[in-house]
């Protein structure tokens, strides 16, 4: 400022008592990871959300559900992005005035948390199977409380507003009960069977897993081709001596083969290699062919003259896959006798492809859900080999006792298994196989399938819940193709005793699903998925209370039985079927000795899906259900789903209105975030170093819709617009200092300017309400990320770079500060300040709720919280297009003025735009150009810009013809100092 010739600063100085200088205590550093814990601490000790269920009590409800995190560590940037999602909700709703309790809740059972106790264990080298069971339980109970305690005091830090004095877990006393007693509904309506078929199971873990608890994962494992000889072939005698060639990724089930199967239309080839003949499928056979030469036996490829046909081709056809019928085979092993003594049939089975392989697939119904259903009609039963801990069992004639089957060395091409049939003439190669393998998602370890006896939920058999006569139809279905589904699977759902899986795929056609792209994937999940695995043979969670008739195999369906066994549940949880006395349990009209008490574990993908009835319906009244669930995509597979099911099979309906499904949490350069890269992004970290609201204005900020990425970059992102609207803030509390009700304008009375910008925030409420309302009916329901830019952009593109830029000069210069008059134009002004505060300042709250409680308590020191507010009272009336079309047009000529202006500020031809003399095409006298552009004099004609020849005003600084030299006072200054 030295070098431009404007009146010295000490003349300015003389003027500067008589200027109005905003002025607040509200600070412009943040300072946020210090002052969040004191505002939560008084949130706490305030009862705030004790006291905002009091103010809503009787208003519309909206319930969204919380999903239980799992109690064991501490959060993650999942568990924040998740729970900050859903506090936005919860607050944006309360804000509209609604009644939105929040009960936040824990999964507390399960695998993961005996996980743990058993790593304890082997630490110490004990054997959990030696601790005594309601000892191994308690620990449990007391590693789950634990963890529930640290992620409540983490999620609270968060700003996460909820009944965190009564949240629900799913270990208390009543929650079990309620568990137990929705599993008895299921079987006191027919839909609970026990059957022995293959389900994914943990050999590390020791239990089925569901579909939830896997994971996929690319390994290395070992390919065989193995030959069977064939022993009968009534439809083809030539096929007699020669030799089935099956190809499988699993070596160590060749133990439990118990059949071939073959495709009735595939086409199979009889190739003769040296002094035997292979039979495979015609279209593989160079492959085959490939993979032998590539193993043990090179000496196999001599193919005799018979083999290639005069073009070089094979010419080796035997037939269709249908010839092989009552065909029969013997085992590699069969010299062991016994069970691989006995014939292994051929049997015509639909999964038979091409994609790979010979066309010929071994069967072992122990280990295949579509080997055990293609067996099952012929009477060939699993046998049960493979133990719980993936060994062979003791008495099992070959490898008994050993293992474990997914130990890769166990398999490979010099394990016991390859070796074997090595040395039986049967193994044609064994090579690397790279493919995709699932893993428990727990112990990151292989899985297998496994046949063995488990409690199952059907999913097509008929049962006797109805099915609402007149589906809850969700609002706003906005797609035709999603409506003609509605109707379609309605029309459908609407008959007798419908299924399982048919009245799921009702309601999931009469629920919301946001975004609506996600509706087909739990359609698809749905229509696919097997029965519903319950039981799980582990220690920790409620168990499949039941009692099976020892005889008939028939489990005891008595509902005063099952009254009394939910009564010892909530009076002593789960534990009390482990001690019971089940003889008082049956009563007088069974005898205990005539029944199987079961002692295997629920599902604990059961205990969650079931918390609607004893979070929901328990708190809010039988029948009620959520609003929304919200959760990450993962849950179509998961809680979204097994809520679907547990309601669905005892209600007939779907336990919410809407389903809300977010992306993951990556890193900066879009990959998952994992210790062992060392990418992980802390959000407990970013809280002690930045704060809360931060990371919350990133949250909100992100297309949550979609994977979302975190890291320095992208939080520093988040930073700066946290400080633009934090600065807004400040600028209005400066403004609007010692603002009174009686300086109020009528709108009518206000200059055009000040209209226009109440027509914008029209515009922004509208906007961001239809983010909000579900009532309104729009397709951005529930898209922050659009409610957090158009707050933000109007905050710096309407507020900061416009209405506070051109009207500073009103502000600090149309007052007398002695005498406090002021123009009417400074009165209209901060009456539109004034308005904006308090809409912002609510717009701001559900996404930097601390931020939002420090700017309302910096104007506001003695009012309640900011948060116990509603919705901002804007007037729809205000919307004006033809003033809105005006100033859009106006803002455009200004920003080309500012364009034309900035090159002179650059080069240091003016100091300041107020030294600009403009020429522009625009109509004098309509509107105050020179205030708009912050400019000297504006002219109009061809855009032109200059530095003006008029003297400066001592006051406002501006350059003005009736000022005669500098550090004069123009007119205006002389008028508001005179008042």
């Amino acid at each position: 400022m030295t070098d431009t010739p404007e009146a010295p600063r000490q003349e300015a100085q003389d003027y500067k008592s008589t200027v109005f200088l905003p002025a607040t205590d509200f600070p412009m550093k943040a300072g946020l990871a210090q002052k969040e814990p004191t505002i939560a601490a008084q949130w706490a000790a305030d009862g705030l959300y004790g006291k905002l269920r009091e103010r809503r009590a009787g208003r519309e409800r909206f319930i969204l559900h919380d999903g239980p995190p799992y109690a064991n560590g501490d959060i993650h940037m999942g568990h924040a992005m998740n729970k900050v999602l859903k506090d936005i909700i919860v607050r944006s709703q309360t804000l509209l005035g609604k009644d939105a309790p929040y009960v936040p809740g824990w999964d507390c059972h399960g695998l993961p948390i005996e996980w743990k106790i058993e790593e304890e264990y082997r630490k110490k080298k004990l054997n959990k199977d030696e601790v005594p069971p309601q000892e191994f339980r308690a620990q449990c109970r007391a590693y789950a409380d634990k963890w529930v305690g640290v992620q409540k005091e983490q999620f609270q830090r968060l700003g996460i507003l909820g009944d965190w004095d009564d949240p629900y877990l799913t270990m208390k006393y009543e929650a079990e009960a309620a568990i137990v007693g929705e599993l008895l509904k299921f079987a006191e309506s027919g839909q609970l069977y026990r059957g022995a078929k293959p389900v994914m199971w943990s050999p590390v873990e020791k239990t089925a897993l569901a579909e939830a608890e896997v994971e996929y994962e690319d390994v290395t494992s070992t390919q065989i081709d193995v030959a069977f000889e064939i022993t009968e072939a009534p439809n083809a005698p030539e096929l007699v001596g020669a030799y089935a060639v099956i190809w499988t990724t699993t070596p160590w089930t060749i133990p439990t083969n118990q059949g071939i199967a073959y495709g009735e239309g595939i086409e199979y080839s009889l190739l003769p290699l040296d002094d035997r003949r292979y039979l495979v499928n015609t279209t593989n056979v160079g492959d085959f062919l490939h993979r032998l030469a590539a193993g043990d036996h090179q000496e196999l490829i001599r193919l005799s003259s018979q083999t290639l046909d005069p073009s070089g081709q094979f010419n080796c056809v035997f037939g269709k896959g249908k010839r092989l019928a009552g065909a029969t085979a013997r085992h590699p092993m069969h010299h062991l006798g016994g069970f691989f003594a006995k014939p292994r049939p051929f049997l015509a089975a639909p999964h038979v492809t091409t994609d790979a392989g010979t066309g010929l697939v071994h069967m072992a119904p122990d280990h295949g859900e579509e080997d055990f259903l293609a067996c099952k009609p012929l009477g060939i039963d699993p046998v049960f080999a493979v133990q719980g801990d993936g060994m062979y069992r003791a008495d099992w004639a070959w490898l008994g006792g050993q293992g474990s089957v997914i130990n890769t060395k166990f398999n490979g091409p010099d394990g016991p298994i390859c070796t074997d049939l090595r040395g039986a003439g049967a193994l044609l190669s064994a090579a690397p196989f790279q493919h995709s393998y699932p893993h428990s998602w727990r112990s990151k370890a292989r899985i297998i399938y496994r046949c063995t006896p488990q409690w199952f939920i059907p999913m097509d058999k008929p049962t006797s819940i109805s099915v609402p006569a007149e589906p809850v139809e969700a609002p706003s279905f906005s797609s035709e193709g999603n409506a003609a589904l509605r109707q379609a699977q309605g029309e459908r759902m609407l008959s007798n005793a419908p299924t399982l899986r048919e009245t799921a795929l009702d309601a999931i056609a009469h629920t919301r699903w946001v975004p609506e792209r996600s509706t087909n994937r739990i359609r698809s999940m749905v229509e696919g998925r097997p029965d519903w695995v319950i039981s799980r043979q582990r220690a920790w969670g409620v168990p499949i209370a039941l009692y099976v008739h020892r005889q008939s195999g028939e489990y005891l369906n008595n509902p005063a039985v099952n009254a009394r066994i939910v009564e010892a549940f909530k009076a002593g949880g789960a534990d009390a079927w482990f001690g019971a006395d089940h003889q008082a349990l049956l009563g007088p009209d069974y005898a205990l000795a005539d029944y199987e008490v079961v002692n295997d574990i629920l599902d604990v993908w059961f205990d969650s899906g079931s918390t609607h009835s004893f979070v929901v319906e328990a708190r809010y009244g039988e029948g009620v259900r959520a609003d929304l669930y919200l959760e990450g995509s993962d849950q179509h597979r998961g809680w979204f789903q097994s809520s679907l099911l547990e309601s669905c099979g005892t209600r007939g309906r779907a336990p919410y209105e809407a389903v809300l499904t977010h992306g993951f949490a990556l890193d900066q350069s879009g990959r998952k975030m994992s210790k062992s890269l060392g990418n992980v992004v802390d959000p407990l970290k970013i809280m002690s170093e930045s704060g809360a609201d931060i990371l919350r204005m990133w949250v909100a900020s992100t297309d949550y819709f979609d994977d979302v990425k975190v890291g320095k970059e992208v939080l520093a992102g988040a930073s700066d617009a946290y400080r633009k609207l934090r600065n807004t803030f400040r600028y209005l509390l400066g403004a609007l200092a010692d603002f009174r009700e009686d300086e109020k304008v009528a709108v009518s009375d206000m200059p055009e300017l000040e209209r226009y910008m109440l027509h914008r925030l029209a515009e922004l409420d509208a906007e961001l309400k239809g983010v909000v309302d579900r009532a309104a009916g729009s397709e951005s329901w529930l898209e922050f990320g659009r409610y957090t830019r158009a707050l933000n952009d109007f905050a710096n593109s309407d507020l900061s770079a416009f209405f506070f830029d051109i009207r500073k000069d009103c502000l600090y210069c149309d007052v007398n500060p002695a005498t406090g008059a002021q123009t009417d134009k400074r009165r209209a002004y901060r009456t539109v300040l004034d308005t904006l505060f308090h809409a912002l300042v609510r717009y701001a709250a559900p996404i930097i709720p601390f931020t939002a409680e420090e700017v309302w308590k910096s104007r506001f020191p003695g009012a309640d919280s900011v948060h116990l507010l509603e919705w901002p009272e804007v007037d729809a009336g205000w919307k004006n297009e033809t003033l809105g079309d005006k100033w859009a047009r106006i803002r455009n000529t200004r920003a080309l003025a500012t364009e034309r202006i900035e090159p002179l500020r650059r080069e240091k031809v003016v100091g300041s735009s107020l030294e600009a003399e403009v020429y522009a095409p625009v109509e004098l006298g309509d509107v105050d150009w020179s205030e708009l552009f912050i400019s000297a004099t504006v002219h109009k004609g061809e855009w032109k810009v200059e530095k003006t020849t008029h003297h400066k005003c001592g006051r406002c600084w501006r350059h003005l013809p009736e000022v005669t030299q500098d550090g004069d006072l123009c007119d205006r200054c002389e008028t508001v100092l005179a008042q």
